[in-house]
């Protein structure tokens, strides 16, 4: 059975084998998804025994959660992530870097891309764009350093130096930065971004979600977000409650096509592929823990 609602909050809920499958999509305060949800459960679940008889037992078997200024503010976290991406940075020696070079940095780049080819742009990951930035702000540092002992050592000013030389200079930067350095500061950042969501989780979230699931046995617990966090880095908070993870960094072809329909004229953009893939990972997980189940009660034994 499908239904289709038009509050902000849903995006659409199917019943299989009598499981209302549901879907928390957009950034609202944990407060209001929380109220949604507890809507949804009192339809679904504990309406009365006029609608249990109707539509037989039903239970909420899968919910998502938007993450960044949903469970927490996204500002600081990306700020606090941005410092770790500069002490990261000058553990390594590149020392003249600053907390918020990162942040010029990606906006540079995808205004360089969104010149070129706008969809390509738009349908950039964090992590892509990340990983482009690190890489242009070390070089930059490597060409200023490689300039200024070519100058000194032929005394003189690096604004004297010929266009060759200086082509020369970021021929040999772009050689010499280490992919596996680029990687180590993009996983500083990636680490310091999930430990300061955790610091800044608003303080109802862990509360409300282990009330979900006290509420409604076996149900399935998802973040379904179109950024680079992931709950299941959240050791010390959301890991425990969160069966899995859906990212928008996931599928690029299904994120490009989505900005392709953006531009459209009808701008009929489909973001249906997310949810469905991450309704379809709730299915499987949940029919899987049925089967556990089922065969615990059996017995459990070889």
């Amino acid at each position: 059975m499908w239904c289709q609602s038009l509050l902000l909050s849903f995006i659409a809920c199917r019943t299989f084998d009598s499981t209302v499958f549901a879907f928390i999509p957009i950034s609202f305060a944990v407060r209001d998804s929380i109220n949604r949800h507890t809507r949804l459960s009192s339809t679904s679940t504990s309406s009365g025994a006029t609608t249990e008889k109707a539509k037989g037992n039903k239970k909420l078997g899968l919910i998502t959660f938007d993450l960044d200024d949903t469970l927490y503010p996204v500002s600081p976290v990306v700020d606090e992530a941005n410092i770790a991406f500069a002490n990261a940075m000058n553990r390594f020696g590149y020392v003249e870097i600053e907390a918020n070079d990162i942040a010029i940095a990606c906006k540079e780049i995808r205004a360089e891309l969104a010149a070129e080819d706008q969809t390509k742009a738009a349908s950039m990951t964090r992590t892509e764009l990340n990983l482009l930035s690190i890489r242009r702000e070390m070089e930059k540092i490597m060409v200023n350093r490689k300039l200024k002992a070519t100058a000194d050592g032929i005394s003189t000013q690096t604004s004297m130096l010929s266009p060759i030389v200086v082509e020369s200079a970021k021929k040999w930067a772009a050689t010499a930065v280490s992919p596996s350095i680029i990687s180590a500061v993009q996983s500083a950042w990636e680490m310091e971004r999930h430990h300061a969501a955790e610091r800044h989780l608003y303080p109802e979230v862990v509360d409300a979600l282990k009330e979900i699931k006290e509420n409604n046995p076996g149900v399935i617990i998802g973040a379904v977000t179109d950024g680079s966090a992931n709950p299941m880095f959240m050791t010390f908070t959301l890991a425990p409650l969160f069966d899995f993870c859906m990212s928008w960094e996931d599928d690029q072809g299904a994120r490009t096509n989505f900005f392709k329909d953006l531009g459209n004229v009808d701008g009929n953009a489909d973001l249906a592929w997310i949810y469905n893939a991450a309704k379809e990972k709730g299915k499987e997980l949940y029919s899987a823990a049925a089967e556990i189940n089922t065969a615990a009660a059996g017995g459990g034994l070889s």
